[in-house]
């Protein structure tokens, strides 16, 4: 991924395919039905910006839910109709574009295999276990790894001592709990939309630039804000973990003491 600039990335097919989870075949076929709209050329290759992989994520995400490719046409031209397209780009890069750079990679399945294989042996079921979570994606001999920076941290933590599946078990108890909190402040964002305009509205002429401006803000503010949170929850758990473990210690040891006695040698 290189930059066109301060604030927008560019991307080759390969790498917009990846980042959006899918594959450069379904790029240039979304380009064919009109789905997607044609890159920037430099030379022969074809150049695509944020605003392409916020069309794409769209695309992925009504495809998710069961749609099929000619009622999601359907959609996105009746979405362009009267409006700007670059108003619909700009809402929909607002909705859809990711809220982290980091870029999914590809890894070849024994080598995910082989990472994996100090866990296996406790859990035969632990690649499973991965790929239900959506950390990998199985794809014939490579699998998409959707996080490696989450992958990264997996693996110091075991070079720390920390055993594999029970860094994996910590996962599965943390993200529900975080896509639940995700959730309720999106559905918080919806519901002051709807409150001030109507449950059958949707964003029209000016409108549009207003309602981006303002999903823009409360992204920088949610993730501001459970950052703060966080932060603050773990120093006070900290706090109490390790003041609990002093207390049992002192507790174990307070024996030993009150028998030898301040002036007794050992």
């Amino acid at each position: 991924m290189s930059g066109a600039g301060e604030s927008m990335a560019e991307y080759r097919i390969d790498e917009l395919a990846r980042y959006a989870g899918t594959t450069s075949r379904n790029v240039r076929a979304y380009q064919e039905r009109g789905l997607l709209p044609p890159p920037r050329k430099e030379g022969r290759v074809g150049i695509y910006t944020e605003t392409h992989l916020a069309r794409l994520r769209l695309i992925t995400s009504l495809h998710d839910r069961g749609y099929t490719s000619a009622q999601i046409t359907e959609l996105i031209a009746g979405w362009e109709q009267g409006r700007n397209l670059g108003e619909v780009l700009g809402l929909e890069e607002a909705l859809n574009s990711p809220w982290t750079d980091e870029i999914p990679t590809y890894l070849p399945t024994e080598q995910v295999r082989a990472f994996l294989s100090s866990g296996l042996a406790e859990d035969p079921e632990l690649f499973d276990r991965v790929v239900r979570l959506g950390l990998v994606k199985p794809e014939g001999d490579q699998c998409l790894v959707t996080s490696p920076q989450l992958i990264t941290t997996v693996a110091e933590l075991v070079s720390k001592g920390f055993r594999l599946a029970d860094v994996i078990a910590l996962h599965e108890t943390i993200a529900p709990a975080i896509d639940d909190v995700a959730r309720r402040m999106v559905e918080a964002g919806a519901a002051r939309l709807l409150a001030e305009h109507g449950e059958a509205w949707l964003p029209s002429g000016g409108q549009v630039g207003e309602v981006t401006a303002l999903l823009q803000r409360l992204r920088q503010l949610a993730m501001s804000s459970v950052q703060g949170l966080l932060a603050h929850a773990m120093e006070r758990h900290v706090a109490d973990v390790m003041g609990e473990h002093l207390v049992r210690v002192i507790k174990q040891q307070a024996p030993d003491a009150a028998r030898s006695g301040p002036f007794e040698t050992p």
